[in-house]
């Protein structure tokens, strides 16, 4: 594992000592990294992607609209190193982004790493290694949560094991009660094959789509000592909480929640009940919860005041 500095500020000349100023071959990762006013974060994200010990990469930044000096910054990574590439974008969100970044994209490999977050120098080195040795679709790292003056690793990985089952894939991808996206790397063939892109103008994208690729993905290596570092950003549209954002990020969530529990029962996939759920139905008096149905893919449960289970049945 080899860090980067967690404490980096805008340098240009750390990016022209960093920088390649020819492309290296065919590129063995694209690396998608969808930005919105991230100026003071993007350097320490693209310092940490050119600084790759794997050189074969291209860097995909796709800016959702800036109106700081994300694009500016990121202009002057790609003044230097010939394998950063810039998209804009009107304000389209990240599954936009994300969906333009992956159109363009030449790797045979793709990651996904957002524009306040960082990974190790070694991380695509190690995890492309460990993909192409054991031919599998997808590699996954250690997933570190930064903010808050609080560091915890959300998703430890200690050892390389190769897993084909759905319910393993789906084991060892689990932090908390989601699956993470930006925590691995894609075969981006079996994106391409299956129609897996991004949904688009919502919050909580990342659930269909990483259920998706974990679904129909020929295998999952776990690979240790290296780690994804998710940058807790107190101004980020997940930590953002207007009433109106709050409102529109609970529905967007249960909607993608709702969305993977029927694409899993659609695929009559063989896992864990318990292990998707959302809420199908909500009955409100004066404002206040008064029932709640929630649905697995095989079980509806009732519950009244949303706390206390009246009722359960199978679907």
């Amino acid at each position: 594992m080899i860090q980067e500095d967690l404490n980096v500020i805008y340098n240009e000349d750390l990016i022209k000592t960093f920088s390649l100023n020819k492309l290296v071959g065919q590129p063995k990762v694209s690396v998608i990294v969808p930005a919105y006013n991230t100026e003071k974060y993007i350097f320490r994200c693209l310092l940490s992607l050119i600084k790759q010990t794997l050189k074969e990469i291209e860097i995909i930044v796709v800016d959702d609209g800036s109106t700081d000096d994300t694009a500016k910054i990121v202009n002057k990574f790609a003044e230097y190193d010939s394998r950063v590439k810039i998209i804009l974008q009107k304000n389209l969100r990240q599954g936009c982004a994300r969906n333009n970044g992956t159109k363009i994209a030449n790797g045979e490999f793709i990651g996904y790493v957002d524009s306040d977050d960082w990974v190790d120098l070694d991380y695509f080195e190690k995890l492309y290694n460990a993909a192409s040795e054991h031919n599998a679709d997808i590699a996954l790292a250690t997933n570190v949560r930064i903010g808050g003056g609080k560091t915890k690793k959300r998703l430890n990985i200690t050892e390389e094991k190769l897993v084909s089952e759905l319910q393993d894939k789906i084991d060892v991808n689990r932090q908390w009660k989601n699956e993470c996206p930006t925590n691995k790397i894609y075969r981006l063939s079996m994106l391409k094959e299956n129609n897996i892109v991004w949904p688009e103008g919502t919050y909580c994208e990342d659930k269909l789509f990483t259920i998706m690729a974990i679904y129909y993905a020929n295998a999952v290596v776990t690979v240790p000592d290296i780690n994804y570092y998710y940058y807790r950003n107190p101004t980020s549209t997940v930590n953002t909480r207007t009433k109106e954002h709050y409102l529109k990020l609970i529905e967007d969530r249960n909607n993608a929640r709702r969305s993977v529990v029927e694409f899993l029962r659609e695929k009559n996939a063989k896992i864990r009940d318990k292990n998707f759920w959302a809420i199908k139905k909500e009955v409100k008096i004066f404002g206040k919860t008064f029932l709640k149905i929630k649905e697995s893919l095989h079980t509806e449960k009732y519950y009244i005041f949303s706390v206390v289970k009246i009722w359960e049945r199978k679907i």
